[in-house]
């Protein structure tokens, strides 16, 4: 991937910091922590191959990826509300600033 496509490192980045919570996740519910790590996985593999797209096709890699992210927020939020992985304030800023990025790439002014 070219250096420079910011919401592609901060995923990626995602991706480091989610390691650790997938791990605990995985003690208790195996299957919601292949979930997240699938939607977190999406995340990225969809921001790289949009990246080397034109126009609408483009665009639809990064609304997958948007979806993803959000799916990736979801499975964080049920984890947390069973009681499975503790709060991670760190995490979850750089989930808010990837959605804040997707938005802005979904979204193109006029």
């Amino acid at each position: 991937m070219e250096k420079g496509f910011h919401a592609y490192e901060v995923a990626l980045g995602l991706m480091v910091g989610l390691r650790p919570l997938h791990d605990a996740l995985r003690l208790h519910d195996r299957d919601l922590a292949d979930q997240l790590r699938r939607a977190g996985s999406s995340v990225v593999l969809n921001l790289g191959e949009g990246a080397g797209r034109r126009g609408r096709d483009r665009m639809q890699f990064y609304r997958i990826a948007q979806g993803s992210a959000r799916e990736l927020r979801a499975a964080l939020d049920v984890a947390r509300a069973w009681g499975e992985i503790p709060p991670a304030p760190e995490v979850e800023g750089l989930l808010d600033r990837l959605l804040a990025m997707l938005w802005r790439l979904t979204h193109p002014g006029p």
